[in-house]
């Protein structure tokens, strides 16, 4: 049948290539569909029900017209959801909500329940820049990534730039060193990609918060960002110099490694070996970087001056006469090394299921643990043939110093802040939160008698529970409030032990002793994610109402 209309062009037959699977509009004829062998459409509209629909200003697009009944598509229970005649409406995510939240939900919902993005930066009259507004998204997701941000959060944030910028039907995905991002402008335009690497990846906090801080103002609609002002912006914090000098870097890793051999049984002695020991191996890395060596290499010879160290005070202790432990020295300094930064964000992105990324980062963890093994093992086997008393029994039974302790939990948080590259506001919270995770440990460990695992985990749990707090609080970064106060959970003794009994040939119980240093690891970074998603399952999640029908996906028995 051929529709009448005034237009000559029209006059047309309807081919099913030309007829569109919805209604045609109100005036049209509505050719009948033949009974045999042609089921309804799920999208025609009910007998009796009219096209022309009231505007809208709020609503979803998938909510069924008004005055409608549940059982109104010829009594075949719920009635099937459609586009409106007037189109799709904008759906207006809560505000209030941080913008991760937002752009979290968007991201976990399928792309063609998205709501239409409502443009936040305006633009002349022929639109966004397509090209630089995806290279203005990469880049400020290579410096996310490069600073240590998780992958969902990365994803996140460009999502929300590209959003802001008025560019639909976005995808970005990230990998450990690979970013990339499609926009597809209509469905039957070609999608434009673009694609960044990360090469160098460098610990900085502090321009971690400008670029959030930057990110929070193109996604606010009382800021006007343009994208010139964001690529200016944008190269100020790659310009902008460390907050804190290269001594003062040195400085604090001998703080943390003297304050972490006070937490396991150290004294004045201990603590000033200890920290002559990290600063000696922080030294000795700066000069292995500057001649270009992986970071592998580094990490094995700033492992052997702190061990040294501690081989040189079991030596010298039959012709001096001082009450210390010289395996806490090497314990110390221990924990100025192991990579616990980057053991929370590979465990994060894999509970997240971004397994690749989860991989490789865990992937990096191992080598970086491989090199201090190297480093202290080659250390002890040589104390082991001078005939060194290294004995675990010196360190395990230490006294129970709650002030003392506490205090050098503080301060290990305080120097791991320095070496991260803090901004000075977040300083003296993250210690904080460090003392509190030392408080809640020991209380549990030492005085409730719970095994280190369970206590290491719910520490780790508030660590990870304060710092989203916090970070909603400031629109910021999270890994700032969480990174520095993990310090003092850090498995350095398990590790120490591990190793000494690996170089006294006692594989058995070296063996035992680095199991329970990599579970003490795993309950950190498990326990930190968990205190984040108990820290959101409590509060508002913006889009709920919209996202309703399809919170996660959920598969069972593995399948």
């Amino acid at each position: 049948m051929v529709a009448e209309s005034d237009g000559p062009e029209d006059r047309k037959p309807q081919t099913d290539e030309a007829r569109s699977a919805f209604t045609p509009p109100s005036g049209v004829e509505q050719p009948p569909l033949p009974e045999d062998d042609h089921p309804t459409s799920e999208f025609a509209l009910p007998e009796g029900l009219s096209t022309e629909q009231p505007a809208e200003p709020e609503g979803s697009a998938f909510d069924l017209p008004g005055g409608t009944s549940a059982g109104a598509a010829g009594g075949r229970g719920p009635s099937h959801a459609y586009t409106p005649a007037r189109g799709v409406p904008v759906i207006r995510l809560n505000k209030e909500a941080p913008w991760q939240d937002r752009m979290r939900t968007l991201l976990r919902m399928p792309s063609g329940e998205r709501p239409v993005p409502e443009r936040v930066q305006r633009h002349d009259d022929q639109g966004p820049a397509v090209p630089r507004v995806l290279d203005l998204t990469l880049r400020i997701g290579e410096l996310l990534l490069a600073g240590g941000e998780g992958a969902e959060d990365v994803e996140a944030a460009m999502f929300a730039v590209s959003r802001a910028y008025g560019l639909d039907r976005c995808e970005p995905t990230v990998t450990f060193t690979l970013l990339s991002i499609s926009h597809q402008p209509s469905l039957v335009d070609d999608p434009v990609t673009a694609s960044r690497t990360v090469r160098r990846r460098g610990t900085d906090y502090t321009r971690l918060s400008a670029v959030y801080t930057l990110i929070d103002d193109i996604t606010t609609e009382d800021t006007d960002v343009t994208l010139e002002e964001a690529y200016r912006r944008l190269a100020e914090i790659r310009r902008n110099r460390h907050p804190y000098p290269g001594w003062a870097l040195t400085v604090s890793s001998g703080l943390l490694a003297g304050a972490a051999s006070v937490l396991v049984g150290g004294g004045v002695v201990v603590f000033a070996a200890a920290a002559l020991g990290a600063m000696l191996g922080d030294r000795l890395a700066w000069l292995c970087a500057g001649r270009g060596l992986p970071e592998f290499y580094q990490f094995v010879v700033a492992a052997m001056p702190p061990a040294a160290m501690g081989v040189a005070l079991t030596l010298m202790g039959p012709h001096v006469s001082w009450e210390g432990r010289p395996s806490a020295v090497i314990t110390g300094g221990l924990f100025a090394l192991l990579p616990g930064r980057a053991l929370v964000a590979g465990v994060q992105d894999g509970l997240t299921g971004y397994y690749i990324t989860a991989a490789a980062r865990l992937l990096e963890v191992m080598y970086f643990f491989i090199a201090i093994v190297v480093g202290v093992l080659l250390v002890l086997y040589l104390g082991v043939q001078l005939h060194a008393q290294l004995t675990p029994e010196a360190a395990l039974h230490s006294d129970v110093r709650p002030v003392a302790q506490t205090l050098a939990a503080v301060t290990l948080s305080f120097a791991f802040a320095i070496l991260l590259q803090q901004d000075r506001s977040t300083v003296l919270m993250v210690s904080l939160n460090g003392g509190v995770a030392w408080i809640v440990y020991a209380a549990m460990h030492d005085v409730g008698g719970i095994s280190p695992v369970a206590s290491t985990a719910v520490a780790a749990g508030l660590v990870g529970l304060f710092g989203q707090l916090f970070s909603r609080y400031q629109f910021a970064s999270a890994l700032p409030y969480i990174t520095a106060a993990i310090g003092p959970l850090l498995p350095g003794s398990a590790t120490y032990f591990g190793l000494l009994g690996f170089a006294q040939n006692e594989a058995a119980r070296g063996l035992a002793s680095l199991s329970q240093a990599v579970a003490l690891a795993l309950a950190i970074a498990v326990g930190v994610n968990l205190g984040g998603e108990i820290a959101r399952l409590f509060l508002t999640v913006p889009g709920a109402a919209q996202a309703s029908s399809r919170r996660a996906a959920k598969r069972t028995r593995g399948f």
